[in-house]
C-alpha cells in the first residue's frame, strides 16, 4: 500500500514524467534550452543588422545594396571581440583588394588573358596567406582575394568605371561593418572576465588531471596496474566506453576521452583569449601572459602519456614521490575552491614552492636513478604549473618571457594557393572562351569560395559542404524571386522576406556538422538575389545566373576533391618528420643558444594539434592513438634534451662526462634513419658517465641527474621507434609490401 508521503509526492512525479514524455527536448533539457536561446538571440541580432544595413544602403543609393547584407552575414559572431576583430580585418582586406583591383585593371585592360593570369596569381597568394594567418586575421587575405574580382566584375564591360566600382564596394562594406558593430555592441552583454574564469577552470582541470595520475602511481602495486588505478580515480565514471587499448602501455578509452576533452577545451580557449583582447584593453595588456599560460597548461596535459614513466621497475621507491605530489595537487584544488584565488594566488604559489623544496631535498638524499627520474619529472611539472599560475594571475605583461611563434604549414598553404590560382584562371578562361554573359558571377563565386575554404582545417573536406550549401540556395532564390519579391510593396516586407529565407543558414551556423554549408547558403543566397532600387525582374538573366552558380559549385568540388585533392596521410607524415627534425635541431643547438622551453614546446604543440586533425581524416588502418601518444612522448624527449643541456651549461660536470654528453647529442643526427643507434649511443654515454668517480655530493647529484635523463631519453626512443624512423608506418606508401617499423615496441621485443 502506498504511504501518505508517496501520495503527496505523486503529483510532482507525474508532472516531471509528463514533461519528460510529452514536452519537446529543447524545453526539458536546460543545456538545450540555453543553446536554443543563445542561437535565437544571435539570429535576431543578425536580422536586425541586416535590416538596418540594407535600409541605409538603399538610402545612400549604393550600387549593390545586398552586399551590405552579405557583409553582415560574414562579420557576425556571437562574441563581440570576435566580431570587432573580424570587421577590422575585413575592412583592411577590402582596402588592399580595391587597390590591387584598380592597379591590375589599369595595367592589363587591353589583355584579358594576361589579366586573368595576373588575377590568378594574386588570388593564389591571398589563399596562401589566409592559410598561414590565425583567427580572423585570415579574413584580410580572404577579402583581398575576392574583393579584386568583386570590384572588377562590374568594370569588365566598362573599364573606366573601375574606380567608382571600388568606391562603391568600400562604401557598402563599411556600411555593413559599422551597422553590425553598433547592433552587436549595444545588444550583447560583454563579459571579458568570463575568459579569465574559463582559464581558471582550465587550470583546475589540469591540476586534477595531473593529480589523477600521481595518485594512481602512488597506489598501484605492479607496473601494469597504472591503467586500472587511473581509470578508477577519474571523476567521469559515467562514461560508457570501457574498452582497453591493446597497444604497449596504452591507456583505456575513458582516460583518452578525458584527455581529449581537456585538449578540446584548451583549443577552444585559444580564440577566446584573442577575441577578449580585441574587446577589452585590460585583456589586451595581459594577452601575452594568457597565451603562455594556455600553452603551459596544454603542455602539462600532454606530458602524461603512456610513456611518461619510462621505468617499469622501482615502483616502491617512487611511490612516496608521487604521493607527495598528489597531496600537493590536492591542496591546490582545495585552495582554488576559493572564488578569490585568481586575485590572491600567493597561497597556491607557496604550496607549490614548498613541494619543490621538498623534492629537491629528496633528490639530494637518493642514489637511485629511478627515483631521481621521478623527482625531476614531477619537479618539471610543478615548475610549469607555477609558471602557468603566474602568467594567469599577473596583471602586467612580462616582456622578458619568450614569444611563441605561429607554425607555418607550407605544404598546405602552397596547395591552397595553387587551388585558388588554378580555379581563378580556369573560371576566367571559361568566361573568355565561351563568352558567357554570367561569367563574372562564375569568377566571383569560385574565387570567394576558394578564399574562404583556405581558412578551414581541410579545404578539400569542406568544399563539398560549401558547394552543397550554395546549391541549396539556388532553389530558395528561385522561390524568393517567384513567391516573395513580386508581392513586396515596401521595405518592411522585403526585410521580413529576406529574414525568412536566410533563417536556415543563420541558425545552422551553430551546428558544427552543417556550419560550412549553412555559411555558404546564407552568404551566396544574398549574392544571387537581384534586389535593387527599383527591382527589375528578368527571368532570363536570373536563370542564367543560377546556371552559372551550378557550374561554379561543380567546378569548386572538382578542383578541390578531384584535380588537387588533399593527401592527409602525406600531410601527417610531414608533421611527424617536422617534429623529429625539431628534436634533432634542439639536440645540436649550442648550450648558450638553446631556445626557451615554452617557445619550443608551444611550436611543437601546434604541430601536434594539426597532426591529430590529419590523423582523424585518414580512413585507412593506422594506429592513430599510438601516433598521438608518440607525438606527446616526443615533447618529453625534448624536455630531457633541454634538461641535459642545462646540466651541461650550468652545472659542474667532469670533462669526460662533457665529452660523453656531446657524443650523445651528436647521436641524434641518426634519429630519423636509425633510432636504435641513437638510443644505443645514449646508453653508452650513460655507462661512460657512470664509471667516472665523483667525491663531491653536488657533482654526484649532477651526474645522477644526467644519467637519469640519458636513460629516460633512450627508453622513449626505443618505445616509439616507428614514430622517429623515416620508414615508419605513416611514412610508407599504403601499397608497400615491405614491413614498416612499428610505432610502439614492447620491452620484451627490444
Amino acid at each position: 500500500m502506498p504511504t501518505r508521503s508517496d501520495l503527496l509526492t505523486l503529483p510532482g512525479s507525474l508532472m516531471h514524467w509528463a514533461n519528460q514524455r510529452f514536452a519537446p527536448a529543447v524545453f526539458a533539457d536546460d543545456a538545450r534550452w540555453n543553446g536554443f536561446t543563445a542561437t535565437a538571440g544571435y539570429t535576431m541580432r543578425v536580422f536586425l543588422s541586416i535590416g538596418i544595413a540594407l535600409f541605409l544602403a538603399f538610402v545612400f543609393q549604393l550600387q549593390s545594396p545586398l552586399s551590405a547584407a552579405t557583409t553582415v552575414l560574414i562579420v557576425s559572431n556571437p562574441t563581440v571581440g570576435a566580431m570587432v576583430s573580424k570587421s577590422v580585418w575585413r575592412l583592411i582586406g577590402t582596402l588592399i583588394g580595391a587597390t590591387i583591383s584598380v592597379g591590375v585593371m589599369a595595367v592589363f585592360v587591353q589583355s584579358p588573358v594576361l589579366y586573368f593570369a595576373v588575377l590568378s596569381v594574386f588570388v593564389g597568394l591571398a589563399c596562401m596567406v589566409a592559410t598561414f594567418l590565425r583567427f580572423f586575421r585570415a579574413y584580410a587575405a580572404v577579402l583581398t582575394g575576392y574583393t579584386i574580382v568583386i570590384i572588377a566584375a562590374p568594370a569588365f564591360a566598362n573599364p573606366d568605371g573601375i574606380f567608382l566600382s571600388a568606391m562603391s564596394r568600400l562604401s557598402v562594406v563599411a556600411t555593413g561593418i559599422v551597422v553590425t558593430a553598433c547592433v552587436f555592441m549595444v545588444t550583447s552583454v560583454r563579459k571579458p572576465s568570463t575568459v579569465l574564469h574559463k582559464l581558471g577552470q582550465a587550470f583546475r582541470e589540469t591540476v586534477l588531471h595531473a593529480r589523477t595520475f600521481h595518485k594512481a602511481e602512488s597506489e598501484r602495486t605492479t607496473p601494469e596496474a597504472l591503467d586500472a588505478t587511473v581509470t578508477s580515480t577519474l571523476e567521469k565514471q559515467e562514461q560508457k566506453t570501457q574498452s582497453t587499448n591493446a597497444a604497449f602501455r596504452g591507456f583505456s578509452q575513458p582516460i583518452y576521452d578525458s584527455r581529449s576533452k581537456l585538449l578540446a577545451n584548451m583549443t577552444g580557449l585559444t580564440p577566446a583569449i584573442e577575441f577578449a583582447a580585441a574587446d577589452d584593453p585590460d585583456m589586451q595588456n595581459r594577452v601575452r601572459n594568457l597565451r603562455l599560460c594556455l600553452s603551459r597548461l596544454t603542455g602539462l596535459i600532454v606530458s602524461y602519456h603512456p610513456y611518461w614513466l619510462t621505468f617499469s621497475a622501482g615502483v616502491e621507491e617512487t611511490r612516496a614521490v608521487h604521493l607527495l605530489v598528489a597531496q600537493t595537487l590536492g591542496r591546490i584544488l582545495e585552495l582554488t575552491e576559493n572564488p578569490d584565488w585568481l586575485t590572491n594566488p600567493a597561497p597556491l604559489s607557496t604550496c607549490l614552492h614548498d613541494a619543490l623544496k621538498t623534492l629537491e631535498q629528496l633528490a639530494r638524499q637518493t642514489t637511485s636513478t629511478t627515483t631521481l627520474a621521478a623527482l625531476d619529472n614531477t619537479r618539471d611539472a610543478l615548475v610549469q604549473m607555477d609558471l602557468a599560475l603566474h602568467d594567469l594571475t599577473s596583471l602586467r605583461p612580462d616582456r622578458t618571457q619568450a614569444n611563441i611563434q605561429p607554425y607555418l604549414e607550407w605544404p598546405t598553404a602552397l596547395r591552397n594557393g595553387v587551388r585558388g590560382s588554378f580555379i581563378a584562371l580556369l573560371a576566367g578562361m571559361l568566361w573568355y572562351v565561351l563568352h558567357w554573359s554570367s561569367g563574372p558571377l562564375l569568377i566571383i563565386y569560385t574565387v570567394a569560395a576558394s578564399s574562404l575554404l583556405s581558412t578551414t582545417p581541410s579545404a578539400a573536406k569542406a568544399s563539398p559542404m560549401m558547394a552543397a550549401g550554395t546549391f541549396l540556395a539556388i532553389p530558395m532564390g528561385f522561390l524568393c524571386h517567384t513567391l516573395a519579391l513580386p508581392r513586396i510593396d515596401g521595405y518592411p516586407l522585403l526585410w521580413l522576406s529576406l529574414c525568412l529565407f536566410l533563417l536556415p543558414g543563420v541558425w545552422l551556423q551553430f551546428h558544427p556538422r552543417y556550419s560550412i554549408g549553412a555559411f555558404g547558403y546564407a552568404v551566396f543566397f544574398t549574392m544571387m538575389l537581384s534586389v535593387n532600387n527599383p527591382i527589375v525582374y528578368d527571368d532570363l538573366t536570373l536563370t542564367n545566373n543560377w546556371m552559372s552558380m551550378v557550374a561554379a559549385c561543380a567546378l569548386l568540388a572538382i578542383v578541390f576533391r578531384v584535380i588537387l585533392p588533399a593527401d592527409h596521410r602525406l600531410d601527417a607524415a610531414r608533421l611527424v618528420t617536422s617534429l623529429t627534425r625539431s628534436i634533432q635541431k634542439l639536440a645540436r643547438t649550442p648550450y648558450g643558444r638553446t631556445e626557451p622551453w615554452v617557445a619550443w614546446e608551444g611550436l611543437q604543440l601546434q604541430k601536434i594539434s594539426r597532426l591529430m586533425m590529419r590523423l582523424s581524416f585518414i580512413t585507412t588502418n593506422l594506429d592513430r592513438q599510438g601516433y598521438t601518444d608518440a607525438a606527446f612522448a616526443s615533447l618529453s624527449l625534448g624536455r630531457l634534451i633541454v634538461r641535459l643541456k642545462w646540466n651541461a651549461a650550468h652545472a659542474t660536470l667532469d670533462p669526460q662526462a662533457q665529452t660523453a654528453l656531446t657524443n650523445a647529442f651528436n647521436a641524434f643526427a641518426q634519429l630519423r634513419h636509425n633510432p636504435a643507434e641513437t638510443a644505443s649511443a645514449l646508453k653508452q654515454a650513460a655507462m661512460a658517465i657512470r664509471t667516472i668517480p665523483t667525491q663531491e655530493a653536488g657533482l654526484s647529484l649532477t651526474r645522477d641527474r644526467t644519467l637519469s635523463c640519458l636513460e629516460q631519453a633512450a627508453n622513449i626512443i626505443l618505445s616509439v621507434p616507428g614514430f622517429f624512423h623515416d620508414h615508419g608506418p605513416i611514412q610508407q606508401a599504403e601499397d608497400l609490401t615491405r614491413p614498416a617499423i612499428p610505432v610502439s615496441v614492447h620491452p620484451a621485443a627490444r
